[in-house]
């Protein structure tokens, strides 16, 4: 059981928040024993269960067997594609095969299913349950799901799993490369919290310590046993899940998204959107957000012998054009471009008077920014070394996006939510042209 008492006591947090976490979270070997119990502790009797042709083989008849012997009756929509997009398709997809008499979802999968999933679960008020197929990605015990919408990549609101199964016996089988995924998706972290400290500073933001710690833990844990991912050795594997999960607890009872992504995340998010609108191949999410965080560590310690240029940066800010901008998105990212475009209207980030008043706060606090930049974010050279360790790519060309798109990818994410991240603070110091076209 992933132990997280200390941080969900149900009693006033130092950042004055209540945090609780009422789901369960099972792991650990014949985990998945457990499932025909769980089903009648929440007095289900038909299930709904959803699974692709990939995770039916991994953990589905396996499932069925049990609801099966257990006398349970299930309802099962399996994706049968090579790729399941997260998507209205895929979403719509999967509610032609839900039954009003069916009182509980079972997801067999990782990402998408369970995006997929939560979003049903959302939609019908029915009892969640997620059999994990891989430690792949920190969505499952989130509350949201990640999705593409009018090609748009967006978190929308879901249902957090009310239970959580992680059988290792089942995660250990899973291919190297989600595992990865996972770990890449945990070592994004670094960047998150920084950000997430930053943006407290310059933005007045809400940040809890004590959330932050519970991800600096978990992805302690998961550097600590890196190495034994590639034997599949089940304490590392455990390790990756269980931070994955608590990543995914943390954005739930926080109630945002930052203490799991940032800059990093929106990096993938870009290239997420190029493939669904050009119909282009693209990686695993932990994969690309894997480069995602190295790319922007070395930004972050580039930054690091940055000295604020105030009249540079208002000289900047006054000249940058928003129009000319908005033109390059569209060509970029084509009609998923225009949601992002569109956001301006009420973030108003690029307002003359509101960028001078976030400069003279970057300015004040600039020694403090550089501190929390060498507490969370170790060098680049720890990194690729980690990287190295355990065969993950470091650069953008290794997973196919050619280098020519690296820089308007880099200032694209500034744009794609009202969150404050690298991208914005060097826009904010008048940095762009130089640290993302060199120029």
């Amino acid at each position: 059981m992933l132990e997280l008492n200390e941080i969900l006591k149900n009693t006033p947090c130092t950042c004055g928040r209540i945090h609780s976490f009422d789901k369960r979270v099972i792991t650990g070997e014949g985990a998945i024993n457990q499932l025909a119990d769980i089903i009648k502790s929440l007095g289900a009797k038909h299930i709904f269960a959803v699974s692709d042709k990939n995770t039916q083989i991994a953990a589905g008849e396996q499932v069925y067997s049990i609801l099966d012997s257990a006398g349970i009756k299930h309802t099962d929509c399996c994706f049968d594609k090579d790729e399941t997009e997260p998507n209205e398709e895929s979403v719509g997809y999967a509610l032609m095969y839900f039954t009003p008499d069916c009182d509980a979802i079972i997801g067999i999968g990782s990402g998408v299913i369970n995006d997929i999933c939560k979003i049903i679960a959302n939609t019908t008020g029915k009892p969640y349950i997620i059999v994990a197929t891989a430690p792949s990605m920190d969505g499952y015990a989130s509350e949201s799901s990640s999705m593409t919408r009018n090609g748009l990549k967006i978190s929308l609101p879901s249902k957090c799993p009310d239970v959580i199964i992680g059988d290792t016996d089942i995660l250990c089988k899973a291919p190297l490369k989600m595992m990865k995924s996972g770990l890449g998706d945990m070592l994004a972290k670094y960047v998150s919290i920084a950000e997430w400290r930053i943006a407290n500073i310059i933005t007045g933001e809400y940040y809890c310590e004590d959330v932050a710690e519970l991800i600096r833990t978990a992805l302690k844990k998961c550097t600590d046993n890196a190495s034994g991912l590639l034997k599949r050795d089940k304490a590392a594997v455990a390790a990756v899940f269980e931070g994955l999960v608590a990543g995914g607890i943390a954005m739930s009872i926080a109630g945002v998204s930052r203490p799991a992504s940032g800059m990093e995340h929106y990096i993938s998010h870009v290239w997420d959107m190029r493939g669904a609108e050009f119909n282009l191949p693209v990686e695993f999410h932990g994969i690309q957000c894997a480069v995602g965080t190295l790319m922007t560590a070395k930004l972050y310690e580039r930054l690091l012998e940055v000295t604020p240029d105030r009249q540079k940066a208002i000289a900047y800010a006054q000249s940058f054009d928003f129009e000319n901008w908005s033109h390059k998105l569209r060509e970029f990212l084509g009609k998923s471009a225009e949601n992002m475009i569109a956001l301006e209207a009420k973030e108003k980030k690029y307002n003359k008077d509101n960028h001078k008043s976030r400069l003279e706060i970057i300015i004040d606090n600039i020694d403090t920014i550089k501190d929390i930049i060498r507490e969370e974010i170790p060098s680049v050279a720890e990194l690729e070394a980690l990287y190295r360790s355990i065969g993950l790519p470091e650069t953008a060309e290794e997973i196919g996006i050619e280098p020519s798109l690296i820089p308007i990818t880099l200032e694209a994410t500034k744009d794609i939510r009202d969150k404050y991240v690298l991208s914005r603070l060097i826009w904010d110091l008048g940095l762009t042209e130089e640290f993302f076209y060199n120029k």
